[in-house]
Protein backbone atom coordinates (compact mmCIF):
# COMPACT_ATOMS: atom_id res chain seq x y z
CA UNK A 1 0.00 0.00 0.00
CA UNK A 2 1.40 3.38 -1.03
CA UNK A 3 1.13 6.07 1.62
CA UNK A 4 1.02 9.76 0.86
CA UNK A 5 2.26 12.90 2.58
CA UNK A 6 -0.91 14.85 1.68
CA UNK A 7 -2.82 15.83 4.85
CA UNK A 8 -6.44 14.95 5.39
CA UNK A 9 -9.07 17.65 5.83
CA UNK A 10 -12.30 15.96 6.72
CA UNK A 11 -13.73 12.67 7.76
CA UNK A 12 -15.25 10.19 5.33
CA UNK A 13 -19.04 10.25 4.98
CA UNK A 14 -20.81 7.52 6.86
CA UNK A 15 -22.89 6.65 3.79
CA UNK A 16 -19.98 5.40 1.71
CA UNK A 17 -20.39 1.84 0.39
CA UNK A 18 -18.46 -0.91 2.12
CA UNK A 19 -15.18 -2.29 0.79
CA UNK A 20 -16.90 -5.57 0.02
CA UNK A 21 -19.46 -3.82 -2.15
CA UNK A 22 -16.77 -1.85 -4.01
CA UNK A 23 -14.92 -5.10 -4.69
CA UNK A 24 -18.11 -6.70 -6.02
CA UNK A 25 -18.60 -3.78 -8.39
CA UNK A 26 -15.03 -4.24 -9.65
CA UNK A 27 -15.57 -7.99 -10.11
CA UNK A 28 -18.81 -7.48 -12.04
CA UNK A 29 -17.18 -4.85 -14.24
CA UNK A 30 -14.26 -7.19 -15.00
CA UNK A 31 -16.64 -10.05 -15.84
CA UNK A 32 -18.58 -7.78 -18.18
CA UNK A 33 -15.40 -6.60 -19.90
CA UNK A 34 -14.13 -10.16 -20.22
CA UNK A 35 -17.43 -11.47 -21.64
CA UNK A 36 -17.75 -8.67 -24.22
CA UNK A 37 -21.48 -9.40 -24.09
CA UNK A 38 -23.97 -6.65 -23.32
CA UNK A 39 -26.60 -9.25 -22.35
CA UNK A 40 -24.27 -10.92 -19.84
CA UNK A 41 -23.31 -7.49 -18.51
CA UNK A 42 -26.93 -6.47 -18.01
CA UNK A 43 -27.74 -9.71 -16.18
CA UNK A 44 -24.70 -9.44 -13.92
CA UNK A 45 -25.22 -5.75 -13.29
CA UNK A 46 -28.92 -6.18 -12.53
CA UNK A 47 -28.23 -9.04 -10.14
CA UNK A 48 -25.70 -7.00 -8.16
CA UNK A 49 -27.78 -3.84 -8.38
CA UNK A 50 -30.73 -5.63 -6.79
CA UNK A 51 -28.62 -6.52 -3.79
CA UNK A 52 -27.21 -3.01 -3.64
CA UNK A 53 -30.67 -1.45 -3.77
CA UNK A 54 -31.80 -3.71 -0.95
CA UNK A 55 -28.92 -2.34 1.10
CA UNK A 56 -30.43 1.17 0.69
CA UNK A 57 -27.89 2.51 -1.82
CA UNK A 58 -30.01 3.33 -4.89
CA UNK A 59 -27.43 5.64 -6.47
CA UNK A 60 -24.78 2.95 -6.29
CA UNK A 61 -27.29 0.45 -7.71
CA UNK A 62 -27.82 2.73 -10.70
CA UNK A 63 -24.05 3.07 -11.14
CA UNK A 64 -23.67 -0.72 -11.17
CA UNK A 65 -26.41 -1.10 -13.78
CA UNK A 66 -24.56 1.39 -16.00
CA UNK A 67 -20.97 0.26 -15.42
CA UNK A 68 -21.36 -3.37 -16.50
CA UNK A 69 -22.87 -2.63 -19.97
CA UNK A 70 -20.40 0.21 -20.46
CA UNK A 71 -17.58 -2.23 -19.72
CA UNK A 72 -18.91 -4.72 -22.26
CA UNK A 73 -19.27 -2.02 -24.93
CA UNK A 74 -15.80 -0.64 -24.20
CA UNK A 75 -14.38 -4.16 -24.52
CA UNK A 76 -16.09 -4.67 -27.87
CA UNK A 77 -14.71 -1.35 -29.09
CA UNK A 78 -11.19 -2.19 -27.88
CA UNK A 79 -11.11 -5.52 -29.69
CA UNK A 80 -12.61 -3.99 -32.83
CA UNK A 81 -9.83 -1.37 -32.81
CA UNK A 82 -7.26 -4.15 -33.23
CA UNK A 83 -8.23 -4.47 -36.88
CA UNK A 84 -5.73 -2.22 -38.75
CA UNK A 85 -7.16 0.69 -40.72
CA UNK A 86 -4.37 0.63 -43.28
CA UNK A 87 -1.92 -2.02 -44.50
CA UNK A 88 0.76 -2.04 -47.18
CA UNK A 89 3.67 0.34 -47.87
CA UNK A 90 4.39 3.26 -45.55
CA UNK A 91 6.74 6.21 -45.74
CA UNK A 92 6.80 8.75 -42.92
CA UNK A 93 7.32 9.32 -39.21
CA UNK A 94 6.69 6.63 -36.59
CA UNK A 95 6.86 6.94 -32.81
CA UNK A 96 8.61 4.40 -30.59
CA UNK A 97 6.09 3.26 -27.96
CA UNK A 98 8.61 1.42 -25.79
CA UNK A 99 12.30 0.58 -25.59
CA UNK A 100 13.53 -2.24 -27.84
CA UNK A 101 13.27 -5.67 -26.24
CA UNK A 102 16.17 -8.00 -27.13
CA UNK A 103 15.71 -11.73 -27.67
CA UNK A 104 18.15 -14.53 -28.50
CA UNK A 105 18.42 -13.81 -32.24
CA UNK A 106 16.24 -10.74 -32.75
CA UNK A 107 15.04 -7.48 -31.22
CA UNK A 108 11.40 -6.38 -30.95
CA UNK A 109 10.11 -2.85 -30.69
CA UNK A 110 6.58 -1.42 -30.88
CA UNK A 111 6.02 1.62 -33.09
CA UNK A 112 3.00 3.81 -33.60
CA UNK A 113 2.10 4.50 -37.23
CA UNK A 114 -0.71 6.99 -37.86
CA UNK A 115 -2.20 6.27 -34.43
CA UNK A 116 -1.94 2.45 -34.72
CA UNK A 117 0.63 0.19 -33.08
CA UNK A 118 2.78 -2.28 -35.00
CA UNK A 119 5.59 -4.54 -33.85
CA UNK A 120 8.96 -4.42 -35.58
CA UNK A 121 11.27 -7.42 -35.53
CA UNK A 122 14.91 -6.67 -36.21
CA UNK A 123 17.28 -9.49 -37.21
CA UNK A 124 20.92 -9.43 -38.10
CA UNK A 125 23.68 -8.23 -35.80
CA UNK A 126 24.31 -4.85 -37.43
CA UNK A 127 20.64 -3.93 -37.56
CA UNK A 128 20.02 -5.08 -33.99
CA UNK A 129 22.90 -2.97 -32.67
CA UNK A 130 21.31 0.09 -34.24
CA UNK A 131 17.77 -0.72 -33.12
CA UNK A 132 18.83 -1.33 -29.51
CA UNK A 133 20.04 2.27 -29.28
CA UNK A 134 16.52 3.58 -29.85
CA UNK A 135 14.46 4.79 -26.89
CA UNK A 136 10.78 4.97 -26.17
CA UNK A 137 9.15 8.26 -27.15
CA UNK A 138 11.54 9.00 -30.02
CA UNK A 139 10.32 9.62 -33.58
CA UNK A 140 11.88 7.94 -36.63
CA UNK A 141 11.43 8.69 -40.32
CA UNK A 142 11.07 5.23 -41.85
CA UNK A 143 10.04 3.27 -44.88
CA UNK A 144 8.41 -0.12 -44.47
CA UNK A 145 5.39 -2.30 -45.02
CA UNK A 146 2.48 -2.94 -42.66
CA UNK A 147 1.16 -6.50 -42.67
CA UNK A 148 -1.56 -8.31 -40.75
CA UNK A 149 -0.75 -10.69 -37.87
CA UNK A 150 -2.06 -14.25 -37.74
CA UNK A 151 -4.93 -14.82 -35.31
CA UNK A 152 -2.85 -16.52 -32.60
CA UNK A 153 -0.17 -13.85 -32.59
CA UNK A 154 -2.75 -11.06 -32.70
CA UNK A 155 -4.48 -12.42 -29.59
CA UNK A 156 -1.18 -12.81 -27.75
CA UNK A 157 -0.15 -9.17 -28.20
CA UNK A 158 -3.65 -7.66 -28.01
CA UNK A 159 -3.07 -6.25 -24.52
CA UNK A 160 -0.34 -4.04 -26.03
CA UNK A 161 -2.80 -2.71 -28.66
CA UNK A 162 -0.62 -4.09 -31.47
CA UNK A 163 -2.60 -4.39 -34.72
CA UNK A 164 0.05 -5.75 -37.10
CA UNK A 165 3.71 -6.08 -38.03
CA UNK A 166 5.83 -3.35 -39.57
CA UNK A 167 8.57 -4.72 -41.83
CA UNK A 168 11.27 -2.10 -41.76
CA UNK A 169 13.07 -1.21 -45.00
CA UNK A 170 15.20 1.75 -43.91
CA UNK A 171 15.41 4.45 -41.23
CA UNK A 172 16.29 8.08 -41.82
CA UNK A 173 16.13 11.01 -39.43
CA UNK A 174 15.51 10.68 -35.70
CA UNK A 175 13.77 13.12 -33.35
CA UNK A 176 14.05 12.96 -29.53
CA UNK A 177 10.30 13.38 -29.03
CA UNK A 178 8.37 15.51 -26.55
CA UNK A 179 9.47 16.97 -23.24
CA UNK A 180 8.32 14.00 -21.14
CA UNK A 181 10.07 11.52 -23.44
CA UNK A 182 13.30 13.54 -23.39
CA UNK A 183 13.26 13.88 -19.61
CA UNK A 184 12.55 10.20 -18.94
CA UNK A 185 15.16 9.08 -21.49
CA UNK A 186 17.78 11.30 -19.86
CA UNK A 187 17.06 9.77 -16.47
CA UNK A 188 17.22 6.27 -17.91
CA UNK A 189 20.47 7.16 -19.70
CA UNK A 190 21.96 8.30 -16.38
CA UNK A 191 20.88 5.03 -14.77
CA UNK A 192 22.51 3.12 -17.66
CA UNK A 193 25.77 5.05 -17.23
CA UNK A 194 25.72 4.30 -13.51
CA UNK A 195 25.03 0.63 -14.23
CA UNK A 196 28.13 0.60 -16.42
CA UNK A 197 30.24 0.90 -13.24
CA UNK A 198 28.91 -2.46 -12.03
CA UNK A 199 29.62 -5.96 -13.33
CA UNK A 200 27.40 -6.77 -16.30
CA UNK A 201 24.88 -8.98 -14.48
CA UNK A 202 24.72 -6.65 -11.45
CA UNK A 203 24.18 -3.65 -13.71
CA UNK A 204 21.35 -5.36 -15.56
CA UNK A 205 19.69 -6.39 -12.30
CA UNK A 206 20.13 -2.89 -10.85
CA UNK A 207 18.31 -1.33 -13.80
CA UNK A 208 15.53 -3.88 -13.43
CA UNK A 209 15.09 -3.17 -9.73
CA UNK A 210 15.09 0.63 -10.09
CA UNK A 211 13.17 1.32 -13.33
CA UNK A 212 12.01 -2.12 -14.47
CA UNK A 213 14.50 -2.20 -17.36
CA UNK A 214 15.25 -5.91 -17.76
CA UNK A 215 16.39 -5.78 -21.39
CA UNK A 216 20.00 -6.79 -20.75
CA UNK A 217 19.39 -9.49 -18.16
CA UNK A 218 20.91 -12.75 -19.43
CA UNK A 219 18.60 -15.76 -19.92
CA UNK A 220 20.26 -17.56 -17.00
CA UNK A 221 19.37 -14.72 -14.63
CA UNK A 222 15.78 -14.58 -15.87
CA UNK A 223 15.47 -18.35 -15.39
CA UNK A 224 16.79 -18.38 -11.82
CA UNK A 225 14.61 -15.43 -10.77
CA UNK A 226 11.56 -17.22 -12.13
CA UNK A 227 12.55 -20.51 -10.52
CA UNK A 228 13.00 -18.84 -7.13
CA UNK A 229 9.82 -16.72 -7.33
CA UNK A 230 11.72 -13.41 -7.42
CA UNK A 231 10.95 -12.24 -10.95
CA UNK A 232 8.45 -9.73 -9.57
CA UNK A 233 11.34 -7.67 -8.18
CA UNK A 234 12.28 -6.47 -11.67
CA UNK A 235 8.69 -5.48 -12.48
CA UNK A 236 8.16 -1.99 -11.07
CA UNK A 237 5.18 -1.83 -8.74
CA UNK A 238 3.77 -0.16 -5.65
CA UNK A 239 7.00 -0.60 -3.71
CA UNK A 240 8.88 1.50 -6.27
CA UNK A 241 6.19 4.19 -6.19
CA UNK A 242 6.27 4.24 -2.39
CA UNK A 243 10.05 4.70 -2.36
CA UNK A 244 9.90 7.53 -4.89
CA UNK A 245 7.24 9.32 -2.83
CA UNK A 246 9.23 8.71 0.36
CA UNK A 247 12.41 10.09 -1.22
CA UNK A 248 10.54 13.20 -2.40
CA UNK A 249 8.57 13.55 0.85
CA UNK A 250 10.67 16.41 2.31
CA UNK A 251 10.13 18.44 -0.86
CA UNK A 252 6.41 17.62 -1.14
CA UNK A 253 5.79 18.71 2.44
CA UNK A 254 6.83 22.24 1.53
CA UNK A 255 3.69 22.69 -0.59
CA UNK A 256 0.25 23.71 0.61
CA UNK A 257 -2.31 20.84 0.67
CA UNK A 258 -3.73 21.34 -2.82
CA UNK A 259 -0.34 22.02 -4.34
CA UNK A 260 1.05 19.00 -2.51
CA UNK A 261 -1.67 16.82 -4.01
CA UNK A 262 -0.99 18.16 -7.51
CA UNK A 263 2.77 17.65 -7.12
CA UNK A 264 2.25 14.14 -5.78
CA UNK A 265 0.02 13.13 -8.69
CA UNK A 266 2.42 14.73 -11.19
CA UNK A 267 5.35 12.85 -9.64
CA UNK A 268 3.43 9.57 -9.87
CA UNK A 269 2.57 10.25 -13.52
CA UNK A 270 6.20 11.09 -14.31
CA UNK A 271 7.44 7.87 -12.69
CA UNK A 272 4.87 5.89 -14.68
CA UNK A 273 6.24 7.49 -17.87
CA UNK A 274 9.81 6.78 -16.75
CA UNK A 275 8.98 3.09 -16.33
CA UNK A 276 7.13 2.92 -19.68
CA UNK A 277 3.59 2.47 -18.34
CA UNK A 278 3.95 -1.25 -17.67
CA UNK A 279 0.66 -2.80 -16.40
CA UNK A 280 2.02 -3.30 -12.89
CA UNK A 281 3.15 0.31 -12.55
CA UNK A 282 -0.09 1.60 -14.06
CA UNK A 283 -2.01 -0.29 -11.37
CA UNK A 284 0.31 0.91 -8.62
CA UNK A 285 0.38 4.49 -9.85
CA UNK A 286 -3.39 4.64 -10.12
CA UNK A 287 -3.78 3.35 -6.57
CA UNK A 288 -1.25 5.91 -5.34
CA UNK A 289 -3.05 8.76 -7.10
CA UNK A 290 -6.38 7.59 -5.67
CA UNK A 291 -4.80 7.40 -2.23
CA UNK A 292 -3.52 10.98 -2.55
CA UNK A 293 -6.94 12.20 -3.71
CA UNK A 294 -8.79 10.36 -0.96
CA UNK A 295 -6.38 11.59 1.68
CA UNK A 296 -6.65 15.26 0.75
CA UNK A 297 -10.48 15.09 0.70
CA UNK A 298 -10.77 13.00 3.86
CA UNK A 299 -12.29 10.00 2.08
CA UNK A 300 -11.81 6.41 3.18
CA UNK A 301 -8.72 4.87 1.60
CA UNK A 302 -8.32 1.27 2.69
CA UNK A 303 -5.98 -0.66 0.36
CA UNK A 304 -8.70 -3.06 -0.78
CA UNK A 305 -11.04 -0.19 -1.68
CA UNK A 306 -8.30 1.61 -3.62
CA UNK A 307 -7.39 -1.58 -5.46
CA UNK A 308 -11.02 -2.22 -6.46
CA UNK A 309 -11.50 1.38 -7.61
CA UNK A 310 -8.24 1.29 -9.57
CA UNK A 311 -9.13 -1.98 -11.30
CA UNK A 312 -12.63 -0.73 -12.17
CA UNK A 313 -11.35 2.51 -13.62
CA UNK A 314 -8.45 0.95 -15.52
CA UNK A 315 -10.44 -1.81 -17.22
CA UNK A 316 -13.05 0.74 -18.31
CA UNK A 317 -10.37 3.03 -19.76
CA UNK A 318 -8.31 0.18 -21.25
CA UNK A 319 -10.30 -3.10 -21.34
CA UNK A 320 -7.39 -4.97 -22.97
CA UNK A 321 -5.51 -4.82 -19.66
CA UNK A 322 -7.61 -7.80 -18.60
CA UNK A 323 -5.63 -9.92 -21.05
CA UNK A 324 -2.28 -8.88 -19.56
CA UNK A 325 -0.67 -11.49 -17.32
CA UNK A 326 1.43 -8.80 -15.65
CA UNK A 327 -1.71 -6.87 -14.71
CA UNK A 328 -3.33 -9.88 -13.05
CA UNK A 329 -0.14 -10.83 -11.21
CA UNK A 330 0.08 -7.27 -9.89
CA UNK A 331 -3.60 -7.14 -8.88
CA UNK A 332 -3.48 -10.62 -7.33
CA UNK A 333 -0.35 -9.93 -5.31
CA UNK A 334 -1.77 -6.64 -4.02
CA UNK A 335 -5.07 -8.28 -3.09
CA UNK A 336 -3.25 -11.07 -1.27
CA UNK A 337 -0.96 -8.67 0.59
CA UNK A 338 -3.81 -6.42 1.73
CA UNK A 339 -6.36 -9.11 2.68
CA UNK A 340 -4.79 -12.49 3.34
CA UNK A 341 -1.42 -11.14 4.49
CA UNK A 342 -2.60 -9.39 7.69
CA UNK A 343 -4.70 -12.38 8.72
CA UNK A 344 -1.77 -14.73 8.21
CA UNK A 345 0.44 -12.36 10.21
CA UNK A 346 -2.05 -12.63 13.08
CA UNK A 347 -2.04 -16.40 12.84
CA UNK A 348 1.77 -16.55 12.77
CA UNK A 349 2.23 -14.17 15.69
CA UNK A 350 4.25 -16.80 17.55
CA UNK A 351 7.13 -16.05 15.13
CA UNK A 352 7.50 -12.58 16.62
CA UNK A 353 9.15 -10.08 14.29
CA UNK A 354 9.01 -12.53 11.37
CA UNK A 355 5.22 -12.86 11.54
CA UNK A 356 4.42 -9.75 9.51
CA UNK A 357 6.90 -10.26 6.62
CA UNK A 358 6.08 -13.97 6.54
CA UNK A 359 2.33 -13.28 6.46
CA UNK A 360 2.69 -10.64 3.75
CA UNK A 361 4.89 -12.92 1.63
CA UNK A 362 2.48 -15.84 1.93
CA UNK A 363 -0.42 -13.50 1.20
CA UNK A 364 1.22 -12.37 -2.03
CA UNK A 365 1.74 -16.00 -3.05
CA UNK A 366 -1.92 -16.76 -2.38
CA UNK A 367 -2.89 -13.81 -4.57
CA UNK A 368 -0.85 -14.92 -7.58
CA UNK A 369 -1.40 -18.67 -7.38
CA UNK A 370 -4.11 -18.80 -10.08
CA UNK A 371 -2.36 -16.74 -12.80
CA UNK A 372 1.02 -18.28 -11.96
CA UNK A 373 -0.24 -21.84 -12.32
CA UNK A 374 -2.35 -21.14 -15.41
CA UNK A 375 0.39 -19.26 -17.27
CA UNK A 376 3.68 -20.63 -15.93
CA UNK A 377 2.49 -24.00 -14.63
CA UNK A 378 4.24 -23.62 -11.29
CA UNK A 379 4.45 -21.73 -8.01
CA UNK A 380 7.99 -22.04 -6.59
CA UNK A 381 8.04 -23.48 -3.09
CA UNK A 382 11.24 -21.61 -2.27
CA UNK A 383 9.58 -18.29 -3.10
CA UNK A 384 8.62 -17.69 0.54
CA UNK A 385 12.11 -17.90 2.10
CA UNK A 386 13.65 -16.37 -1.02
CA UNK A 387 11.39 -13.32 -0.78
CA UNK A 388 12.03 -12.97 2.95
CA UNK A 389 15.75 -12.84 2.26
CA UNK A 390 15.74 -10.80 -0.96
CA UNK A 391 12.91 -8.27 -0.69
CA UNK A 392 14.37 -6.10 2.14
CA UNK A 393 17.70 -5.77 0.33
CA UNK A 394 16.00 -5.24 -3.04
CA UNK A 395 13.91 -2.51 -1.41
CA UNK A 396 17.05 -0.80 -0.15
CA UNK A 397 18.52 -0.91 -3.66
CA UNK A 398 15.31 0.63 -5.05
CA UNK A 399 15.33 3.41 -2.46
CA UNK A 400 19.02 4.22 -2.71
CA UNK A 401 19.58 3.24 -6.33
CA UNK A 402 17.61 5.95 -8.14
CA UNK A 403 19.26 9.03 -6.55
CA UNK A 404 22.61 7.23 -6.45
CA UNK A 405 22.31 6.37 -10.14
CA UNK A 406 21.49 9.95 -11.07
CA UNK A 407 24.47 11.22 -9.06
CA UNK A 408 26.83 8.57 -10.47
CA UNK A 409 25.63 9.26 -14.01
CA UNK A 410 26.17 13.01 -13.59
CA UNK A 411 29.57 12.78 -11.84
CA UNK A 412 31.40 9.71 -13.25
CA UNK A 413 34.59 10.06 -11.11
CA UNK A 414 32.68 9.27 -7.90
CA UNK A 415 30.49 6.61 -9.50
CA UNK A 416 32.48 3.55 -8.25
CA UNK A 417 32.13 4.71 -4.63
CA UNK A 418 28.50 5.80 -4.93
CA UNK A 419 27.50 2.54 -6.62
CA UNK A 420 29.34 0.26 -4.17
CA UNK A 421 26.28 -0.29 -1.91
CA UNK A 422 24.23 -1.06 -5.03
CA UNK A 423 26.79 -3.67 -6.05
CA UNK A 424 26.57 -5.41 -2.67
CA UNK A 425 22.76 -5.28 -2.78
CA UNK A 426 22.39 -6.71 -6.27
CA UNK A 427 24.94 -9.43 -5.50
CA UNK A 428 22.90 -10.44 -2.47
CA UNK A 429 19.60 -10.54 -4.36
CA UNK A 430 21.10 -12.50 -7.24
CA UNK A 431 22.78 -14.94 -4.85
CA UNK A 432 19.44 -15.57 -3.13
CA UNK A 433 17.91 -16.27 -6.56
CA UNK A 434 20.73 -18.71 -7.38
CA UNK A 435 20.33 -20.54 -4.10
CA UNK A 436 16.55 -20.62 -4.41
CA UNK A 437 16.68 -22.00 -7.94
CA UNK A 438 19.12 -24.69 -6.82
CA UNK A 439 16.96 -25.71 -3.85
CA UNK A 440 13.57 -25.65 -5.60
CA UNK A 441 12.15 -29.22 -5.52
CA UNK A 442 11.64 -30.76 -8.96
CA UNK A 443 8.24 -31.49 -10.49
CA UNK A 444 5.45 -32.68 -8.23
CA UNK A 445 7.58 -32.41 -5.07
CA UNK A 446 7.01 -28.66 -5.11
CA UNK A 447 3.24 -29.21 -4.87
CA UNK A 448 3.78 -31.72 -2.07
CA UNK A 449 5.69 -29.04 -0.21
CA UNK A 450 2.88 -26.52 -0.73
CA UNK A 451 0.42 -29.09 0.60
CA UNK A 452 2.46 -29.37 3.78
CA UNK A 453 2.59 -25.57 4.07
CA UNK A 454 -1.21 -25.40 3.78
CA UNK A 455 -1.68 -28.10 6.41
CA UNK A 456 0.73 -26.33 8.77
CA UNK A 457 -1.03 -23.01 8.14
CA UNK A 458 -4.44 -24.48 8.90
CA UNK A 459 -3.11 -26.05 12.08
CA UNK A 460 -1.59 -22.73 13.16
CA UNK A 461 -4.85 -20.90 12.44
CA UNK A 462 -6.88 -23.40 14.44
CA UNK A 463 -4.46 -23.10 17.33
CA UNK A 464 -4.65 -19.30 17.25
CA UNK A 465 -8.45 -19.44 16.99
CA UNK A 466 -8.74 -21.74 20.02
CA UNK A 467 -6.31 -19.65 22.08
CA UNK A 468 -8.10 -16.46 21.09
CA UNK A 469 -11.40 -17.93 22.24
CA UNK A 470 -9.92 -18.91 25.58
CA UNK A 471 -8.24 -15.60 26.30
CA UNK A 472 -10.89 -13.36 24.76
CA UNK A 473 -8.31 -11.48 22.69
CA UNK A 474 -9.38 -10.08 19.34
CA UNK A 475 -6.30 -8.16 18.33
CA UNK A 476 -2.86 -9.34 17.36
CA UNK A 477 0.42 -7.71 18.41
CA UNK A 478 0.76 -6.45 14.82
CA UNK A 479 -2.28 -4.24 15.08
CA UNK A 480 -4.46 -6.23 12.65
CA UNK A 481 -7.86 -7.63 13.43
CA UNK A 482 -7.62 -11.32 14.23
CA UNK A 483 -8.76 -13.96 11.74
CA UNK A 484 -11.98 -14.76 13.59
CA UNK A 485 -13.42 -11.22 13.22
Amino acid sequence: MVTNPVPTRSRAPATMPSDRLVVLVAAITCCAVWSRSILVAIVLGAALATGVALSRAPLLALLVVLLAPVGAVRSQQAWASLSPDALGPHLGWVRLVDDPQPYASSTRVIVEVDGERFEVWSRGRAQQLRVRRWRGGEWLFTSGERIRLDAERAHRVAWQHVVGEYRLAWVGDTDEGGAVARASNRVRAAIERAAGHLPADDGALYRGLVVGDDRDQPPEMIARFRASGLSHLTAVSGQNVAFVLAACGPLLRRFRPLGRWAATVALIAWFMALTRFEPSIVRAGTMAALSASAYVTGRERTPLRLLALAVTGLVLVDPLLLWSVGFWLSVGATAGVTTVGPRLADTLSRFGGLALPLGITLGAQVGVVVPSVLVFGRLPLVSVPANLLAVPVAGAVMLYGLPAGLLAGAVPPIAPIVMLPVRFGTRWVDSVAMLGAALEPPGAWSWVGWGLVIVAGCAAWMTAFVRGGRTGKNRSPHGFASADR
